[in-house]
């Protein structure tokens, strides 16, 4: 595929997700676009499997950006997401100048001797030219001692290395934040930031997506997909199912060679639906009228 080297417009943001069936609202195409003009983070927050990180490596992919990923967890700490030092090389200098009988000790603090881990791989990237998108993926897996370590990082792109100094970035980097507000994030952090909220989509706008990601798949059976997911989210499960889940649910069917949704195929297939037995339990209980329901309303949708 091509890339889209210039985003001029929020249109052109539009058009640089469709070419990777990414169906982006303008709203999200605004958010995107303002935080490549002002070169700003991008905080993305919502439910997951809506497609948060999905538009870092669409973004990526269509701009012909490298894409750096930091997932983050707990107890991630700088040097897991900055750098560590190269111990081995460090030494195998320190031994090679020994052996040459040379007279004082090199200088093995540089860069050439550091492990370059995510944020300093985005932030010192090789070439003067080269620009990446570096996604910090479910920002709120990690602990807040790492928001605050990040704020210097997000603030002027530089880092401190006491050995060192301050190593700032060749080339702004594009950076977009994940959260499925297991917790909430700093406000300090958030200021340096642009936010968006990424919804569940509606029906209409997830039929897109299905018929965009799911090569195969039938118009009937899309529409009765995406009506069933509608209906579920308005219940109380334990885990709401995302588009990551309508996706792989409607890959699973037309694996079966289902053209259209009956009681037994959803009761086969639930396994794609929900992730908890408690969410299972309560659907089977429950579901039987969300499916007739969701046939009925198919043809109409």
């Amino acid at each position: 595929m091509s890339h889209i080297t210039r985003v001029e417009t929020i249109e052109d943001v539009q058009a640089l997700m469709a070419t990777r069936n990414y169906i982006c609202d303008r709203a999200l195409a605004t958010a995107v676009f303002l935080a490549l003009g002002l070169e700003k983070p991008l905080f993305l927050e919502g439910e997951a499997g809506v497609g948060k990180t999905e538009v870092a490596k669409v973004l990526a992919a269509g701009l012909g950006r490298r894409l750096i990923r930091l997932q983050c967890y707990e107890g991630l700490d700088a040097a897991a997401a900055l750098y560590e030092w190269n111990y081995s090389k460090q030494l195998l200098r320190l031994k090679s100048h020994e052996a040459c009988g040379q007279g004082e000790a090199p200088d093995i603090f540089t860069e050439e001797f550091l492990i370059r881990r995510p944020l300093l791989e985005a932030i010192r990237s090789e070439a003067e030219d080269e620009h990446v998108v570096l996604l910090i993926d479910e920002l709120d897996r990690s602990d807040e001692e790492f928001e605050a370590f990040l704020l210097e990082v997000l603030s002027d792109f530089t880092v401190s290395i006491p050995e060192i100094g301050t190593l700032r970035a060749k080339s702004t980097p594009v950076v977009v934040l994940t959260s499925n507000r297991t917790r909430e994030i700093h406000d300090a952090l958030k200021r340096r930031c642009l936010f968006h909220w990424i919804d569940y989509p509606s029906p209409d706008k997830e039929y897109e997506i299905v018929m965009a990601k799911t090569p195969g798949v039938s118009q009937r059976l899309a529409r009765e997909i995406c009506r069933l997911m509608a209906d579920i989210r308005r219940l109380d499960f334990l885990k709401k199912p995302g588009v990551a889940e309508t996706l792989d649910w409607a890959r699973a069917l037309i694996l079966l060679n289902r053209e259209s949704l009956d009681p037994d195929t959803v009761k086969e297939t639930l396994g794609c639906i929900f992730k908890y037995q408690e969410d299972l339990n309560r659907f089977r209980t429950e579901g039987g009228g969300l499916v007739k329901a969701a046939c009925a309303q198919a043809v109409d949708f």
